[in-house]
């Protein structure tokens, strides 16, 4: 991966993919983000692009990690949260029970998307523990990463420009090349706020070593 030519270049012994919240919430019509990042979703083909790199992975045996985004009742607790936060304790978006229970987990938005359980469930993905606001930096992605000499990596999911952004930044601080999927992820679109994804784009052309399409993914992975 170069930022020079944006090429992409990839070995299952270096390379891993990382996908950021591949739960309903936030990639479903049923899920509680819908109305906001629906169109982003649907215009990129996100969640079919991301079904194309999980089976390409999966079969030419690149490792796979999620990183996924919960909360629990007692981080309702929390005495101050920011616009996006707020928003989301308000839907109960990413809600669980608690950290030690699955009740009420399969079919929540929390839960993956029924098309994704195949590959997320197949005992060879890394489901890493949560991040809580937006970055890695509170959960154990870094190391789990770091553990198998991962040193690239190929990300996408959701939000664009919150999640997916935030992933990006914690990790090329910690010296990971790094290739953005630019429709392997969306964003949401507020009315005063702005487009998200529009916003993710300019940045990850400032930052991503690549931003790359799920097209050059799956042939750079060579599926």
């Amino acid at each position: 991966m170069t930022k020079n030519d944006q090429t992409l270049k990839t070995t299952v012994t270096d390379t891993a993919v990382v996908f950021i919240d591949p739960q309903i919430d936030v990639l479903s019509e049923k899920g509680a983000n819908w109305g906001a990042v629906g169109a982003s979703v649907t215009e990129n083909h996100t969640v079919e692009n991301m079904e194309r790199i999980f089976k390409a992975a999966k079969i030419k045996g690149y490792l796979v990690f999620i990183s996924p985004h919960y909360f629990y009742p007692a981080d309702s607790a929390w005495a101050f949260n920011g616009p996006l936060e707020t928003d989301e304790f308000s839907t109960h978006t990413f809600a669980r029970m608690g950290p030690l229970t699955l009740e009420g987990f399969t079919n929540s938005g929390a839960d993956w998307l029924d098309r994704f359980k195949p590959y997320i469930e197949d005992g060879k993905t890394i489901v890493v523990s949560p991040h809580k606001v937006f970055g890695p930096q509170t959960n154990d992605l870094v190391l789990q990463l770091r553990k198998r000499k991962i040193s690239k990596v190929i990300l996408g999911g959701m939000l664009a420009n919150m999640c997916v952004e935030s992933h990006l930044r914690e990790l090329l601080e910690q010296g990971f090349e790094i290739a953005v999927v630019k429709d392997a992820t969306a964003g949401p679109r507020h009315p005063v706020w702005g487009d998200g994804y529009q916003a993710a784009m300019t940045n990850y052309r400032f930052l991503a070593h690549a931003v790359v399409s799920t097209d050059e993914v799956v042939e750079a992975m060579g599926a």
